[in-house]
């Protein structure tokens, strides 16, 4: 009698201390799963983690079956229609069914509604080797603990995705609105003054002195080579943001400025212009036209925000496995922050100093990156500003041949 109380004892201390340690490997389970749910943001990845540990812990294979919109589960397989009609039900109707409940126990698999703070998310199948392990009361709470934790995490990464969705329509209205506003200003001002050159002279009826003609002529055709350039630039930032293609020839860089500033010489008549070139500049891979749009908008950039008599500077220097390309002026500089700013679409340091519409240095960034290279800003220590880009020299260049060879 005395060894069969004993035995049952044993028998029972046996039992409790596998609950408890069972107990304790469903904690264990669950806070690590809380855990990585809590450290990943993307639904994919919130999903497989909790596919992985609650799998594990029940024995069973999961799966996640998200709502969309219209309030259909949606899935990239190919699921049994039996199987996903109660998965549907127990979308609509918020309560537990399937295998070994009341509700369509003729399912394969379990299924419970994922219940966000709001509105059901989904609903989560198991489809449990032993579908036995998952009767008692127990097992079902822990289930159901484990669903409720899946289904916070997925309604909040669901709530940070619409968040980034919105923050990223707000900022392309935002964007929207700068652009009209600014193309509109920028597209009406030179427009402006061509039709009034334009009228001026059309309805002259030889009063006008011939001074006064040519001013008109001179006025209609440097608001027309401003519009024109507003509009490359437009076009220019379309292609760059469109995926432009880069036509990489083995180029002079000496050859490419000098035909850049042959485009500013009008321009540069009120700016002496300092060239240090190194004697033994290497060629580089590079598209010509874009690097030469480069420059041109570095130098014209520096023309707009410097006093008239003040000299710019352009120097090329070489760096290892590249060529490092500077405009610096003798200006004001730029305002303390803004150094990476100016590269943005439409931000302009000083816009009520100068006309433009903010797009020549957004140009200059995207041309170079595409180029696989850098472009900042900064102010100098004995004032003005210098923009510097700075190119690779990948592989070799072609050999020169001489005419004696």
């Amino acid at each position: 009698m005395v060894s069969l109380v004993i035995s049952t004892l044993t028998t029972r201390i046996k039992r409790q201390a596998e609950a408890a340690r069972e107990r304790e490997r469903r904690t264990a389970s669950l806070y690590a799963m809380s855990r990585e749910l809590a450290n990943s943001r993307g639904t994919d990845s919130l999903i497989q983690i909790a596919a992985q540990h609650i799998g594990e812990l029940f024995d069973a294979r999961v799966s996640v079956i998200l709502a969309d919109r219209d309030g259909h589960l949606r899935t990239e397989s190919s699921p049994d229609e039996n199987e996903m009609a109660v998965a549907q039900w127990v979308y609509e109707h918020g309560q537990i069914a399937g295998n070994g409940t009341e509700t369509l126990p003729g399912a394969r698999g379990i299924y419970l509604p994922l219940n966000g703070s709001g509105d059901i998310i989904g609903v989560m199948g198991l489809y449990p080797n032993n579908a036995q392990r998952l009767q008692s009361p127990e097992q079902r709470y822990l289930l159901e603990t484990f669903a409720s934790q899946t289904a916070l995490a997925l309604e909040r990464a669901h709530l940070a995705e619409e968040a980034e969705r919105v923050r990223l329509q707000v900022e392309t209205e935002q964007l929207r609105s700068s652009l009209l506003s600014s193309v509109s200003h920028d597209l009406r001002t030179p427009l402006a003054s061509i039709t009034g050159a334009a009228s001026g002279l059309l309805d002259d009826d030889g009063s006008l002195a011939p001074q006064a003609r040519r001013e008109l002529a001179q006025l209609a055709y440097e608001e027309a080579e401003r519009l024109n350039r507003l509009v490359g630039n437009l076009l220019d930032m379309t292609r760059l943001e469109s995926g432009v293609r880069i036509e990489k020839e083995w180029q002079s860089l000496e050859e490419v400025i000098g035909i850049a500033l042959n485009r500013l010489d009008a321009r540069l008549h009120d700016h002496p212009l300092m060239i240090s070139l190194p004697p033994d500049l290497p060629l580089i891979a590079c598209d010509s036209l874009l690097i030469e749009q480069v420059l041109v908008n570095l130098v014209e950039n520096a023309i707009k925000y410097t006093p008239a008599g003040t000299p710019i500077e352009l120097a090329v220097q070489t760096e290892n496995h590249g060529v490092r390309v500077e405009v610096a002026d003798h200006g004001p500089g730029l305002p303390p922050g803004t150094e990476q700013r100016v590269f943005d679409k439409f931000y302009r340091a000083q816009p009520d100093s100068v006309r433009g519409a903010g797009l020549g240095l957004a140009i200059c960034e995207g041309i170079i990156k595409a180029h696989g290279g850098r472009i900042w800003a900064e102010n100098r220590p004995e004032g003005g500003a210098v923009f510097r880009f700075a190119l690779p020299i990948e592989g070799e260049p072609p050999e020169v041949k001489t005419d004696d060879e």
